[in-house]
């Protein structure tokens, strides 16, 4: 589930491999962005509620 909503997201937000090749040090923190908002997604849903 975790996976599959990254790759949802990361999609979404235009996040490819040529920024990935561009802007490693961007690609990285919008990234690590998605998966801090997907784990709190998850966390709300299945944890908390």
């Amino acid at each position: 589930m975790f996976s599959q909503m990254v790759k949802q997201m990361a999609t979404q937000e235009d996040i490819t491999e040529q920024l990935k090749a561009d802007s490693q040090i961007e690609w990285v923190g919008r990234m690590n962005n998605i998966r801090q908002r997907t784990e709190e997604i998850i966390n709300t849903e299945l944890i908390y509620s």
